[in-house]
């Protein structure tokens, strides 16, 4: 094989023609090898493509040949299309994905034609795309691609506190007690986050007092974090939005339930509220306490959800509210009535997220706690909401009875409302029955928040 070394090669005339080989041969390019053309090439053909700016244009311009052009406007911007010739091509892609607000126009020149139409093309469509070839005189500006800048790099949130467990592409912070959701991160874009909070329960009343009210019981509908299963209260009226997420550290509050009453008109003490930025459950209302005289009448607290009525005399046959204070959905229901009069009188069952308390009645039958709610945004589906001995979120305490839902026993021996459901305290026992007449403690809340994070 023989080898020439030379630097430069040169027709033997000015301006001549030089050839390399003949029909038929190859020139191989080693690996590593650089070919600068700092000319015009002719005979090689155009591959479709264009040389992109990578600088946006913001102001009317004059598109060249064979060159691409991103649109980065806070105004009505036109390109001016190069005169036409076949095989021309120019390309143009909307930056700052606004072409909806403000228009693009491209402008043919002279008389020349887009589309077979001698008028201007207006791209309104929000990261929009397209290429144009000039074809002939009969069609002038062809599109050969069009297409919408719909595709962005993905990133996800991270963040720390509480227990954390994964469900497939998704993370969940449970917090039983007080702490910090700290995120370092948000997804773009998935920058938001799903949520379950639930309030302290009522403390159940003294001495056949009313049941407590379930803790408030708010949740968002699954939008942000796959579609797991929600409670009605998730979907009605209408899902609940997620929260969008920042980069700081969002304090945690988890309420404890409230205590119960330990004497003669002593109602329950409401539960205390459990926040996840700017979302709170109010603690569940505290049971009524039977009178030791009917002007005496101590009544359910309204709350999260309402806590039971003692006896209707003077004033004990109403509800105590629940949803105290509104919100929508509702985060909880009313308390239920108490019946009869002193000194036999019949005690309500306290608010359950989805269900009213039970009202008292005669034969020494008292209210049952109001159904609670189910979720399984912690990927394990909890609960029945079936009425009074349901879920086992948020269910109101009964005041006399068997438990539900989280909520508690009514007397004697009430029995407090499960830790970290919300749920209701029972109302303690008559006077007559062995065992205590206090009434028993809420449920402690709980806040459980869920996201993408891969």
């Amino acid at each position: 094989m023989s080898e020439v070394k030379v630097n430069k090669i040169s027709p033997r005339t000015n301006c001549g023609t030089t050839t390399l080989g003949d029909s038929g041969d190859s020139f191989v390019i080693p690996s590593g090898v650089t070919i600068t053309n700092n000319g015009t090439q002719t005979g090689f053909g155009r591959s479709g493509s264009v040389n992109w700016q990578t600088t946006p244009k913001t102001a009317t311009f004059t598109a060249v040949n064979g060159e691409g052009y991103f649109i980065n406007q806070g105004s009505a911007i036109t390109a001016n299309l190069p005169a036409g010739s076949a095989g021309a091509i120019v390309a143009f892609s909307d930056y700052a994905r606004n072409f909806a607000t403000h228009n693009f126009t491209i402008s043919p020149n002279g008389s020349e034609k887009i589309g077979g139409i001698a008028e201007d093309l207006k791209l309104t469509v929000n990261g929009q795309a397209l290429t144009l070839v000039y074809v002939d005189s009969t069609k002038g500006w062809v599109n050969v691609q069009n297409a919408q800048d719909t595709q962005t790099g993905t990133s996800f949130t991270v963040a720390t506190g509480g227990t954390i467990t994964t469900s497939g592409d998704f993370k969940i912070h449970t917090f039983t007690g007080p702490g910090t959701f700290c995120v370092s991160a948000v997804g773009a874009p998935t920058n938001t986050a799903d949520y379950l909070v639930i309030a302290g329960g009522g403390g159940g009343g003294y001495c056949m007092g009313g049941g407590g009210g379930a803790g408030g019981y708010r949740e968002s509908g699954g939008t942000a974090s796959g579609c797991y299963t929600v409670s009605p209260l998730g979907s009605s009226p209408s899902p609940v939005a997620a929260l969008t997420l920042a980069v700081q550290g969002y304090p945690i509050t988890v309420g404890a339930g409230g205590g119960g009453g330990t004497s003669n008109n002593d109602r329950g003490c409401s539960g205390a509220n459990s926040v996840f930025s700017t979302i709170t459950s109010a603690g569940g209302g505290g049971g009524g306490a039977r009178p030791t005289s009917s002007p005496n009448n101590t009544l359910g607290l309204a709350g999260g959800s309402g806590g039971g009525n003692s006896n209707d005399s003077p004033s004990g046959n109403v509800s105590p509210a629940g949803n105290t204070p509104p919100v929508t959905p509702p985060q909880g229901q009313p308390g239920g009535r108490g019946r009869g009069s002193y000194p036999n009188n019949y005690s309500g069952g306290g608010g359950g997220a989805t269900g009213a308390g039970g009202t008292g009645g005669p034969g020494d039958v008292s209210g049952c706690g109001g159904a609670g709610a189910t979720s399984s945004i912690n990927a394990t589906p909890t609960g029945r909401a079936g009425g009074g001995s349901g879920g086992i979120y948020a269910g109101g305490g009964h005041s006399k009875g068997t438990a539900s839902d989280g909520g508690g026993v009514g007397g004697p021996g009430a029995t407090n409302g499960t830790a970290n459901t919300g749920g209701g305290a029972g109302g303690g026992g008559h006077s007559s029955d062995p065992g205590t007449q206090n009434g028993a403690t809420g449920g402690s809340g709980i806040v459980v928040i869920r996201y993408k994070f891969q």
